[in-house]
């Protein structure tokens, strides 16, 4: 894999994808429909999604190509490919609150080693470099060159005093009671995979997830802060979150600074 050129293919993408997001956004209205499954679906979230796997399969087409948005796509099998959720939190999108993002990944062999995570209406993104390490773009966003950047890292976890983020959808009495075995000096909640790139920032310390997500809602997360020093393991066993599973579902799991001491379920 060329990964200057992914990186560059990605965020670009995810850049256009972005502005079309906004564009349906910005209207007075916009119609929501119902997948199979009864989570819901937007224009945009079909719109972003033409423009990136357009894109990545012009791009890279010997590569496998997984997304959320195209059924026929989900019983691809392979532990090597590109995966795609174009509008992760599109409850978030729907009620306007702006924790959505725009989620592009590589996984290979099983773990998510290069993604971009562009949230449009909070103007951050967060990506890996070809060598895998994970900067934050500051700036104006140009489509074509990369602007200033900063690297960012997991924070240096006191055990004592730990921040947690946690989902504003989907927090349930599970999650309360896991967060509830360490010691927390404050909580925030975000939507979407926002919150691995707060944890990547150093932001919060430990998210934990207790709750159903599949590959392409974790995949570019994922990435993002493991290049930045962090980890994510199933909740179960503890034990690293692989992806090409065959469904794409994935078990609870928990994404943390490694200096977290990690309670038992």
């Amino acid at each position: 894999m060329d990964y200057e050129k992914l990186v560059q293919v990605m965020r670009t993408l995810s850049l256009e994808a972005g502005d079309k997001i906004m564009e349906i956004y910005g209207q007075d209205d916009f119609d929501v429909k119902s997948k199979s499954d009864d989570s819901p679906v937007t224009a945009a979230d079909e719109a972003a999604d033409k423009i990136i796997s357009d894109g990545l399969r012009a791009a890279f087409p010997d590569v496998m190509l997984v997304t959320e948005e195209q059924a026929d796509t989900h019983s691809a099998s392979g532990t090597t490919f590109l995966i795609v959720d174009p509008l992760d939190g599109t409850k978030e999108f729907i009620h306007r609150r702006g924790d959505f993002t725009v989620n592009i990944a590589l996984v290979e062999d099983g773990v998510p080693t290069r993604g971009v995570v562009y949230a449009p209406a909070k103007n951050r993104m967060f990506f890996t470099l070809a060598d895998g390490q994970t900067v934050e773009e500051t700036g104006a966003f140009d489509k074509q060159n990369i602007g200033a950047t900063q690297s960012i890292h997991v924070a240096a976890s006191d055990n004592a005093a730990l921040m947690v983020v946690a989902s504003k959808s989907h927090r349930d009495q599970a999650t309360d009671d896991y967060i509830g075995k360490y010691a927390v000096r404050d909580m925030t909640s975000a939507g979407s995979s926002l919150k691995f790139c707060l944890v990547a920032t150093g932001e919060a310390d430990i998210y934990p997830r207790l709750g159903r997500t599949m590959e392409w809602d974790t995949a570019a997360g994922h990435a993002v802060l493991s290049g930045a020093g962090g980890q994510v393991v199933r909740f179960d066993d503890q034990k690293p979150l692989v992806y090409g599973k065959e469904d794409f579902a994935n078990p609870f799991f928990i994404a943390y600074a490694p200096g977290v001491v990690l309670k038992g379920a």
